[in-house]
C-alpha cells in the first residue's frame, strides 16, 4: 500500500525532555526502527511535527540583537531541514540501499484565514505561567495553557494546497521514501495584489496537512502516530475508554482535546471521507501493529 505516516512530537521529543540534539537523535532512531518494518511491502511518505523545534529557533533568533528576529516561515524551513536530515539518516541506517529524500515543502494558506486573528498553535518550550507571561511581555508574543504549563501560541491557518506535490509524486513513483510537508509545511500565501508567493507568520497543523497530502498522493492508508495507545472517549474522566474502531461520522459526534487529539481525529475523518480508505491513530513504537489493526484506533467510512 501507499501509506502516509504523520509522526507526532514524540518522534523527536517526549514531554519534559530537554531540547537537546542528542535526545532528538535517539528518539528519531527509535522511531525509524518502527517505521522501517513497514518499508518492505509498502510505499512510505512521512511527515512530522516541528512545534518545539521552531519555538526553540525563535528563542535563539531573538537572543541575537544584531538583526531582526527571523519570521516563522523561515524558522519553519530551518526546522524542517534539521528534522528531515535526522529522519533521513536514521531511515537509511535502518534500510541500507533504500533511497530516502527530504523535500522542503511550501503549503498555501488563505491570507484571509480567521486563524491569523486567533493564535492557538503551541510552539517552543513549556513554561510555568509566571515565566510565560514574562517572556510574552518581553517578546510581544501570545501564550496559552498547554498541559500543566504554558507555551507560546501562534496562528494555525488551514492548509489549502501543497506547492511541491508534483515533485513528491515523482519521487514516490521512483520508489523513494519521501519526507515532506514537515511541521504542516512552510506557511505561504499567494499575495492578492502581486500574485506572488510570500511566507507568513504561522505554523500549520501537521495532521491536517498530512490528510491533504494523503489525499493528493492517492494514499491507501493514513497513519497518525503519537504517544497514546488509542483514541479515548471521555479522556481524563472516570468513564474514559479506548476506541478500537469507529466510523468517521461517529467520531465527529464526540468531543476531543483541541490542542492534541482533536486535530488527529479531524485529519483522519477528512482522509476517510475523501477517499474511502481507512486511517488509524496509534502508538509510534507499534507502527506494524497499528497497520494490522492490533493497536490504536482504526477509522473507516
Amino acid at each position: 500500500m501507499r501509506i502516509v505516516i504523520a509522526l507526532g512530537g514524540n518522534a523527536l521529543l517526549k514531554r519534559g525532555e530537554p531540547l537537546e540534539a542528542s535526545v532528538q537523535r535517539d528518539n528519531v532512531s527509535l522511531a525509524a526502527r518502527s517505521i522501517a518494518k513497514l518499508a518492505a511491502d509498502n510505499e512510505l511518505v512521512l511527515t512530522h511535527g516541528n512545534g518545539p523545534q521552531v519555538g526553540l529557533l525563535a528563542l535563539q533568533s531573538v537572543a541575537y540583537s544584531g538583526v531582526r528576529p527571523y519570521p516563522l516561515d523561515v524558522l519553519g524551513a530551518e526546522s524542517d531541514g534539521m528534522i528531515g536530515y535526522m529522519l533521513e539518516q536514521a531511515l537509511q541506517n535502518e534500510l541500507p540501499g533504500r533511497e530516502v529524500a527530504s523535500v522542503l515543502t511550501e503549503v498555501i494558506v488563505d491570507e484571509a484565514d480567521p486563524a491569523f486573528a486567533r493564535p492557538t498553535k503551541p510552539v517552543g518550550p513549556v513554561y510555568a505561567e509566571a515565566d510565560a507571561r514574562l517572556v510574552a511581555g518581553a517578546q510581544g508574543w501570545q501564550v496559552g495553557p498547554d498541559g500543566d504549563g504554558y507555551r507560546r501560541v501562534v496562528a494555525s491557518p488551514e492548509p489549502k494546497r501543497i506547492v511541491e506535490i508534483d515533485t513528491i509524486r515523482k519521487l514516490i513513483d521512483a520508489g523513494v521514501i519521501v519526507i515532506c510537508v514537515g511541521g504542516g509545511g512552510i506557511p505561504t500565501i499567494v499575495d492578492s495584489r502581486s500574485g506572488r508567493r510570500v511566507g507568513v507568520e504561522a505554523v500549520i497543523d501537521k495532521d491536517l496537512s498530512a490528510a491533504l497530502l494523503a489525499v493528493q498522493v492517492q494514499a491507501q492508508f493514513l497513519m497518525l502516530l503519537t504517544d497514546v495507545e488509542a483514541v479515548h472517549e471521555g479522556w481524563g474522566t472516570p468513564r474514559s475508554r479506548p476506541i478500537r474502531s469507529a466510523r468517521a461520522a461517529e467520531l465527529r459526534r464526540m468531543a476531543f482535546a483541541s490542542g492534541s487529539m482533536a486535530p488527529k481525529v479531524e485529519a483522519a475523518c477528512r482522509f476517510v471521507e475523501a477517499t474511502g480508505f481507512p486511517a488509524a491513530i496509534g502508538p509510534l513504537m507499534r507502527a506494524p501493529d497499528v497497520l494490522a489493526g492490533r493497536s490504536g484506533t482504526r477509522i473507516t467510512t
